[in-house]
């Protein structure tokens, strides 16, 4: 099997995470697009205060998921014809970007499972299922990748 040198890894990598962003993107999108019409429905004007400010923390919390989860591709556009260096760099902090996204979709998914739940069952429910729902994403999207990361073998961390 050939080795990849720098330039092709930092390209297949820069790659694999503009797919990976190109997958989490319509998620947000659509979050945003539910948040939106919330308001108007009838129901809006029967939640309490606390669901009026998770409402507008969850809607704010998926419009900045949605900038930093599309920078990567903006970013890779406008310095698509980069040295090694500089794609390297790209690269870096398109990876930062796109974890901060993922943290803001996180917090947008909860409190839209706030907002359903307290509607539904109540305020004790609704805080139950947005933390319950909130620690499964952190368990799947941080804490199993970072285990993974520090306990796998030799050639995986190389990998």
């Amino acid at each position: 099997m050939a080795t990849e040198d720098r330039k092709e890894r930092v390209d297949r990598e820069l790659i694999e995470l503009l797919n990976e962003v190109r997958i989490a993107l319509p998620g947000v999108q659509v979050l945003f697009a539910f948040l939106l019409v919330v308001p108007f429905q009838q129901a809006f004007s029967q939640l309490s205060d606390v669901g009026r400010y998770v409402y507008f923390g969850g809607l704010v919390a998926s419009a900045v998921a949605i900038a930093f989860l599309i920078t990567p591709a903006s970013y890779h556009r406008l310095n698509l014809r980069r040295g090694v260096e500089e794609k390297e760099q790209m690269l870096f902090t398109s990876s930062r970007l796109t974890i901060v996204g993922t943290g803001f979709l996180a917090i947008g998914i909860g409190c839209s499972m706030f907002l359903i739940a307290d509607f539904m069952f109540g305020l004790e429910a609704a805080i139950l299922v947005s933390l319950a729902t909130l620690a499964v994403i952190a368990s799947l999207w941080y804490a199993l990748p970072l285990i993974r990361r520090h306990g796998g073998s030799e050639a995986e961390k190389r990998a």
